[in-house]
């Protein structure tokens, strides 16, 4: 257990950051789903208009640090290339 105040600071703000980033990438991955399932049921014009909203959801989680800027291009790259393919 921390026994400097600077240092149980820092552990009540780890604590605030990790529900911050868990519920942003609870986000994302709930806008990812909604453009992989518009790919499966084949509905180009949806995973199109999908895949747009997940794009800038993804960016805005690297920018905030959530997750690696470039895990969040390969993601990118393959989802639209899944929807080129429909």
């Amino acid at each position: 257990m921390a026994n400097h105040k600077s240092a149980k600071t820092r552990i009540n703000r780890n604590n605030k950051r990790s529900i911050i980033n868990g519920a942003r990438k609870s986000r994302v991955r709930t806008f990812v789903k909604k453009v992989e399932a518009a790919i499966v049921a084949k509905d180009k014009d949806l995973a199109q208009s999908s895949f747009v909203v997940a794009e800038s959801e993804l960016m805005k989680a690297v920018n905030k640090g959530v997750l690696h800027r470039n895990n969040v291009a390969r993601k990118i790259s393959r989802l639209s290339a899944k929807i080129k393919n429909i």
